[in-house]
């Protein structure tokens, strides 16, 4: 049995900085990966089977197993490989779906890594790459869950970032993609600069001072799509020690920065108590230059 970690991903901030011809967007975010996530389980079997469990496998009991991002990548790498798939995938939901954090793109990417060692693929292999990216952007992204920056041509490592305890909130409201471009575009913005960071922050202080001079530039869309997501923003800014709040991806969960583990907890409650019905997590940002901070 193998099992993968699918970790949150979370863009400390987003820049739209542009349009295509073929009318999608051009961004700069710097992407890290949370301490929470989902997780994939790769067994042997006489045949392809996939099962979703977990807390948040109710929101996908619906959904045809082959639109699954984890099956169709498995697909498109057996396929690349000339393997046959007769393993049993199981995927233990724990993330809101369609909530800016990545959760399907990360499956997807815990899949192939999972696939990868099964079939003892070294992990540079081409063909991993290349069935990740049939998936889309985000799914390279995750494949080696390192901090990244996502940009117009693709994506470049990212420096180490300080560890931080954060607080992720989904309203569980569901807020597909396109309709939150749809709203960007309505609102005519201009575009942003890229805002790379010119050097690895020292402390957490310092990032926040980073990321406080850039924004997620789909906030406002959001907000329009789905009111709730200004709510999460005000919910965690009210909380006590929260350092920063910002929205992740396209929305609709947020997150809050906070100076430790334990006014992260003290948040995490007092944001649950006033709202049981959301999703509310305590979790960190690891730091990978400290391996005591490692997954």
């Amino acid at each position: 049995m193998i099992t993968e970690f699918a970790p949150a991903k979370l863009n400390l901030y987003l820049h739209v900085t542009g349009r295509r011809a073929d009318g999608y967007h051009d961004l700069d975010s710097l992407v890290a990966f949370a301490g929470v996530g989902d997780s994939i389980t790769l067994e042997p079997s006489e045949n392809f089977d996939f099962f979703i469990d977990g807390p948040q496998a109710g929101a996908l009991a619906n959904e045809p197993t082959d639109s699954n991002l984890a099956v169709r990548a498995a697909k498109a790498l057996a396929d690349l490989t000339n393997k046959n798939l007769n393993v049993k995938i199981t995927l233990t939901k724990k993330l809101p779906i369609a909530s800016g954090i990545g959760g399907g793109s990360s499956d997807a990417a815990a899949t192939l890594r999972a696939l990868a060692k099964h079939w003892s693929l070294p992990p540079n292999d081409r063909r991993i790459l290349e069935a990740a990216a049939k998936q889309g952007q985000d799914v390279p992204v995750c494949l080696k869950v390192e901090n990244n920056y996502m940009t117009a041509t693709g994506t470049e490592p990212a420096c180490d970032l300080p560890y931080a305890d954060i607080v992720l909130v989904n309203p569980n409201k569901a807020l597909p993609t396109p309709g939150v471009y749809k709203h960007y575009k309505m609102l005519g913005r201009d575009f942003s600069p890229h805002a790379q960071l010119k050097q690895a922050p020292k402390d957490l202080a310092t990032l926040i001072a980073e990321l406080k001079a850039r924004s997620n530039d789909l906030t406002l869309a959001a907000i329009d799509s789905e009111p709730m997501v200004g709510s999460v923003l005000k919910a965690l800014e009210a909380t006590d020690n929260c350092l920063l709040s910002r929205m992740s991806g396209s929305g609709a969960t947020c997150f809050g920065f906070y100076a430790d583990r334990n006014a992260a907890r003290n948040a995490a409650s007092q944001i649950l108590a006033a709202h049981p019905d959301w999703w509310v997590v305590q979790s960190y940002i690891p730091c990978r230059s400290d391996p005591r901070q490692n997954y």
